[in-house]
């Protein structure tokens, strides 16, 4: 009976003792700021309470391959050792997720010997226990002959073993997590900066009559698409657009050199085909083998409407001529990307066109837009793209370039690849109510052109939601006040321009039509009674009914006419 109580009461000792290790164990893990050395003195405690002559940890290394000693205690150094994931007694505790007693090694098939040949020591006998969490095996904890009674571990000694190895593989797991958490932190702010960097690189948003703009959404943090627009001394916009091959860091890098060359070197050589050649070789000298970057650059002369471009491998870019259902231009590039290899460009550069805008618009963008997803899933293609800038006719040329945008960016962040797109154009005003011009054209005085003005005033004020039948009696006035400046200012149809602007003020449409014919008699176009009809009399009395306000005066200049038109929408 008293050898029981004494049994007893050694069974109470000792699991107090295990539980005690166990608790110390856990604040050590949860108090660490250096997991490493804590594994260390928690590995030197499981060997020592366990009475075992030396221990050792083991984790998986190269994608679990392979088990390398973390760390040893006892009468030999093995600490950096490799082992074959699959090899020797604690090979099979780690692949088979089990803790397992071999009393006399030599008689396991699977010892490996070739450690105890190396260090001169004599294993007889293993305890191993896998370091798990639920089905993840980190590694295993091994245990070399126990010292004293039979020399041999029981039971007992297992089980505590995968307990304290469960609680070691725990606060591994818990610190790689926090180290990846840190890692990604780190990696988060360094693309946040990155991407600030970008967005600097890109040119400040332009006032709403600079003939040229752009959009760049990114698909990710960072982007490997860019645009850029300068206005150089001689008055003249250079500008481009790219795509370098790739996702992430090393294309968002590459972005930034190819974006700072062309900043650097298209304020002194004059040729677009010269610019890329140069951008290319300097490219090929650096550039990670196998990217490349498709670009497109060029120049706009204002004065002359001219644009001159040279294409390296891009998307072909879009004129839209001005008026509507005429044929659009495309032009497909006739030499390879940028950073291929400077053999392949002629010593003179980049073939180079020339086209006239000529109230029309001019569009480069890139693979984004084309084969982006819209709301059905279906990609928007070169048609969708044509389709919707002929729709966005009458309005500013930034809302034209959002209305692409808009259509594949739902703002869900499910992008598939970067979106940019670049735009010049002379034609459209803004679908604000701040005094910009809601329509701004300028068409020759032909009847041909009729119907474009028609249109783009109509589509004007159905996007500000102007009342129907005052959207239908507005764009009649201006199609007969139109129709008098070509038949009695000009006296016939010709090439000289009729301008349009179309103001939106609060309440008030405000229309302003102007021309280039010699002065008239303003007081031959004041309305007449309908019973004094007379050529040129009719109009006139027609466009005083419709509108509200209808003022005729004489440009400044001393050359041209001007119809001022108001007409009350509230």
């Amino acid at each position: 009976m008293m050898n029981q109580m004494q049994a007893d009461a050694q069974n109470a000792t000792q699991l107090g003792n295990s539980l005690e290790l166990l608790a110390d164990m856990g604040r050590d893990f949860a108090g660490s700021g250096d997991i490493d050395a804590t594994l260390v003195r928690a590995l030197e405690r499981i060997t020592d309470y366990l009475n075992a002559e030396g221990g050792a940890l083991f984790l998986l290394a190269d994608d679990d391959r392979l088990l390398t000693c973390h760390s040893c205690v006892g009468e030999t150094e093995i600490t950096g050792i490799t082992l074959k994931s699959d090899h020797g007694i604690v090979g099979r505790c780690v692949q088979t997720n089990t803790g397992e007693i071999v009393r006399d090694v030599s008689k396991d098939p699977n010892f490996d010997s070739s450690v105890d040949e190396k260090t001169g020591f004599t294993t007889k006998s293993i305890l191993c226990a896998p370091l798990s969490v639920k089905d993840e095996v980190l590694g295993a904890i091994e245990l070399i002959n126990k010292k004293g009674g039979d020399n041999l571990f029981d039971p007992a000694d297992l089980t505590l073993l995968e307990v304290l190895s469960n609680s070691a593989a725990l606060a591994i797991l818990n610190a790689r997590m926090a180290e990846r958490l840190v890692e990604q932190e780190k990696t988060r702010r360094e693309l946040e900066l990155a991407a600030e960097i970008q967005r600097n690189l890109l040119p400040s948003a332009p006032g709403p009559d600079h003939p040229i703009d752009g959009i760049n959404i990114p698909a990710r943090t960072v982007s490997g698409d860019f645009y850029d627009f300068f206005s150089l001394p001689d008055g003249r916009i250079i500008f481009c657009l790219g795509d370098v091959s790739g996702k992430g860091m090393n294309a968002a890098l590459l972005m930034a050199k190819t974006a700072s060359l062309f900043r650097c070197l298209g304020k002194t050589i004059n040729s677009p085909g010269r610019l890329l050649g140069v951008i290319n070789s300097e490219i090929c000298e650096t550039a990670t083998r196998g990217m490349f970057i498709t670009m497109i650059a060029g120049y706009f002369d204002p004065d002359t409407d001219e644009i001159c471009f040279a294409n390296a491998g891009h998307e072909p870019p879009l004129y839209l001529p001005g008026e509507e259902n005429a044929p659009h231009q495309s032009f497909a590039a006739e030499a390879p990307p940028i950073g291929i290899s400077p053999m392949v460009v002629p010593e003179e550069g980049y073939p180079e066109e020339k086209i006239c805008l000529d109230f029309g618009s001019f569009y480069v963008f890139t693979d984004g837009v084309t084969e982006g997803e819209m709301e059905d899933g279906s990609m928007l293609g070169v048609s969708g793209v044509i389709e919707l800038l002929n729709k966005g006719r009458a309005r500013s040329l930034q809302s034209r370039l959002h209305g692409i945008t808009q259509r594949l960016d739902r703002g869900d962040g499910d992008l598939h690849d970067d979106i940019t797109i670049l735009g010049i154009s002379r034609a459209g005003g803004a679908d604000r109510n701040d005094g910009t011009p809601l329509v701004s054209r300028r068409l020759p005085a032909r009847a041909k052109n009729l119907k474009t003005i028609r249109t783009v005033v109509g589509e004007a004020l159905s996007e500000e939601k102007v009342d129907e039948k005052i959207a239908a009696e507005v764009v009649l006035a201006i199609d007969e006040a139109c129709q008098n400046i070509i038949r009695h200012a000009y006296g016939k149809e010709c090439d000289k321009d009729i301008s349009l602007e179309v103001h939106l003020r609060d309440d008030r449409l405000e229309v302003n039509l102007t021309d280039e014919a010699p002065p008239i008699d303003l007081e031959a176009v004041k309305p007449r009674n309908l019973d004094e009809i007379r050529p040129g009399g009719l109009g006139t009395h027609f466009i005083s009914e419709i509108m509200d306000e209808v003022t005729y005066s004489h440009l400044e200049s001393g050359t041209g006419n001007r119809l001022h038109m108001v007409k009350t929408i509230s």
